[in-house]
């Protein structure tokens, strides 16, 4: 797989084109804001189901409705980017 790093102007204007590409699962893209990676568009590995996918997201909505979780600010704190 080919990683390709795209300013997020360009991403933004060509994100359908950006996204079919992710579907072929060939490509990775990292998104770049001012020389800094902000995230990366990947195809799933052929092994991640959507089942488990989605089991995931709701585990992570429970964690967030029992309070577990680190805002921003906390991350920041961390990292020492405040």
């Amino acid at each position: 797989m080919n990683t390709k790093f795209v300013g997020i102007k360009e991403f933004r204007q060509n994100i359908s084109g950006y996204a079919k590409q992710a579907q072929t699962g060939d490509s990775r893209l990292v998104i770049m804001n001012r020389n800094k990676p902000l995230f990366e568009l990947k195809p799933f590995a052929e092994d991640v189901y959507l089942d488990s996918f989605v089991e995931s997201v709701l585990e992570a909505e429970r964690d967030i409705a029992a309070g577990n979780f680190y805002t921003s600010a906390e991350v920041k704190k961390e990292l020492g980017i405040v």
